[in-house]
């Protein structure tokens, strides 16, 4: 993409020079509709304010889909610059040899200066090596929070458990005495296990929950955890809580159109929330924890998506990468997508910029996915790094499934999936032998 520059210094001898060309970049991702909008305003914003790269946003379906497709053009070698994996994909796409540039790596060669100490304490090393190295940047980042109805609590007499012990003997039989749902959840494998464990700061997996090795084996049958699908189900049985069904929005629904009290979701699903028409009003706590395995409850971890910096890109490719990242990780876009969407601003500065905007002053809610996140940390509470995790999430929704519709026991469920789970990491272990 050169253009001529035409010079008549010389009378009419016409001498032709090569302007310096665009470096053009393309960035794969899942966001659709209201946050696809968004992406595309951060890459347009990007490319408005400086004259030398290009980026071209590419909407490539689900985060399954998106990742797909990424490993597929990497095989091709048609990769994008930059490619969107979500946190169970992440494991797949740090293993592959030679597939992506550590964004810290990318950075640091790139001349942008580059701190891990500068993101939020729960974003910080999920997307990391053993050794605390970045290699992917967290983008899309949320924590699992509670939604609660505020008039539906109070109608109730009550105030949002900070203990499931407080909701079971508390707030949802007057919940139920009121007339509604006490509760309801969205997505079990993140919420109710991942973390779950981090929120107890349980072990999860052998080799560090999976960062220091591939030879690694699931802790998921643990008994604090089949105690607590025990106590679901009889929750269930009780009229204390609701399963909908796998789907995000199946268990959400219910909570918006007031039937559910509690629901517990995405930090990321505030921004969607507020621009509903709501039938009452809502706010968020931290996700309760059961005082009978823990008085000392530890932060949970970021669920959403990374953007890995693929690699085989040219210097140029990569310059423009970097740039994109810096721009992207910047106070004002992260308060901007914050703001917008709801998910977290991975930077402290960030967080700064919004605190000292009143935004929290205008929406409390909107802070609790930061403060979760920010929470004392433990040795189990930085994440998981398991390969073939996609599977192993459909085998956890299988056996919840059939827990929660009375097909099976809450012992040969976690058996189940326990078993699954080793044959499958077993399996990406062999893979990269």
């Amino acid at each position: 993409m050169k253009r001529l520059i035409l010079s008549a210094a010389t009378g009419l001898t016409m001498m032709s020079t090569a302007a310096v060309a665009q470096t053009e970049i393309t960035f794969w991702h899942a966001m659709g509709g209201a946050l696809g909008e968004t992406v595309n305003q951060i890459a347009e914003d990007f490319n408005a304010s400086q004259s030398d790269y290009v980026i071209t946003p590419v909407f490539k379906g689900t985060y399954e889909e998106t990742l797909t497709a990424g490993i597929a053009a990497f095989r091709a070698g048609e990769q994008p610059s930059i490619l969107q994996v979500f946190d169970a994909g992440a494991a797949t796409v740090i293993a592959a040899q030679g597939a992506t540039v550590p964004v810290q790596d990318l950075m640091e060669a790139n001349g942008v200066n580059f701190d891990i100490e500068d993101y939020i304490s729960g974003v910080r090393y999920f997307y990391a090596d053993s050794d605390g190295k970045m290699i992917g940047m967290p983008f899309n980042s949320s924590s699992p929070i509670m939604y609660y109805n505020v008039q539906a609590l109070e109608a109730a007499g009550v105030t949002p458990p900070v203990t499931w012990e407080e909701f079971q003997d508390v707030t949802a039989p007057a919940l139920v005495e009121a007339g509604y749902i006490p509760l309801a959840q969205s997505h079990l494998p993140w919420i109710f296990t991942e973390n779950f464990f981090s929120r107890h700061n349980l072990p999860f997996a052998t080799n560090n929950n999976g960062y220091d090795g591939i030879d690694t084996q699931i802790l998921v049958n643990n008994p604090a955890i089949r105690a607590h699908f025990t106590a679901l189900t009889d929750w269930q049985e009780r009229g204390f809580f609701e399963w909908y069904g796998t789907g995000w929005g199946d268990n959400q629904t219910p909570f918006e159109e007031g039937k559910v009290a509690i629901w517990l979701g995405s930090s990321g699903s505030f921004g969607g929330l507020s621009q509903l028409d709501l039938p009452f009003d809502f706010s968020a706590g931290f996700l309760p924890y059961w005082e009978a395995v823990t008085t000392a409850p530890t932060q949970t971890f970021i669920g959403g998506a990374s953007l890995f910096a693929m690699a085989g890109k040219s210097d140029a490719e990569n310059a423009a990468t970097a740039a994109f990242f810096e721009y992207l990780t910047s106070p004002e876009v992260q308060y901007m997508w914050h703001r917008e969407t709801g998910y977290v601003p991975i930077t402290t500065a960030a967080y700064d910029m919004a605190k000292a905007d009143g935004h929290y002053d205008r929406f409390p809610a909107a802070e609790v996915g930061i403060q979760q996140l920010s929470l004392p940390s433990g040795d189990n509470t930085r994440g998981y790094r398991m390969g073939f995790y996609v599977q192993i999430r459909d085998v956890m929704n299988r056996e919840y499934g059939r827990i929660l519709t009375g097909e099976t026991s809450v012992e040969d469920a976690f058996n189940a999936i326990e078993t699954e789970a080793n044959e499958l990491l077993s399996r990406f272990a062999q893979t990269q032998g």
